[in-house]
């Protein structure tokens, strides 16, 4: 069964359609992303190894969590479920706020930033379909990794802000992890 995502409008107010993700978009026709940024006390990223046969960005590194909002969910909930899926972290959402919204040709897409404790890549439940390694790295790693090509060749200025942002609000360290 194909994904579903609601359509919204340049307000991200729902139009009430719903775009099944086999089709293709059309000018105009907006959705939300989320992606979720992981820090560790040292200011380190969780980044994620995406598997080679993902059709998009496949064999490359990328931020530690993300996909687009399904139909009827909110961006938190959407940055909750990703988190779960993906790298079997579940934390709490409900008092997340996105640090920043970039807006692209079909959408939104809702950047988090949170600290969760004591999280240890090794012990990590990882989707195999999607992930296929994490671990952390610094912010000139990963920049020096979107120029080797190992990275998703996100706009460099993007990742120091998300470092910058990942600094600026690790005190106090958070721990949303629900059990």
């Amino acid at each position: 069964m194909a994904e579903k995502w609601d359509l919204l409008d340049a307000d991200r107010i729902p139009t009430g359609e719903v775009f099944d993700r086999k089709g293709t978009m059309i000018p105009g026709q907006l959705h939300t992303v989320v992606h979720i940024c992981i820090f560790n006390e040292n200011n380190e990223l969780l980044m994620q190894h995406r598997v080679d046969n993902k059709a998009c960005w496949g064999g490359m590194w990328d931020l530690s969590a993300g996909g687009s909002a399904l139909s009827g969910e909110t961006s938190r909930q959407a940055a909750q479920r990703e988190t779960a899926e993906e790298i079997g972290i579940f934390y709490d959402f409900a008092n997340e706020r996105p640090y920043l919204t970039v807006n692209f040709d079909c959408g939104f897409d809702d950047y988090f930033i949170i600290h969760p404790q004591s999280v240890d890549p090794a012990s990590l439940v990882l989707q195999e379909s999607e992930v296929q390694a994490v671990r952390f790295a610094g912010c000139d790693e990963i920049l020096n990794m979107i120029d080797s090509g190992e990275f998703i060749p996100y706009r460099k200025s993007l990742i120091q802000l998300l470092f910058d942002f990942g600094k600026e609000n690790a005190l106090p360290a958070k721990n949303n992890l629900q059990a």
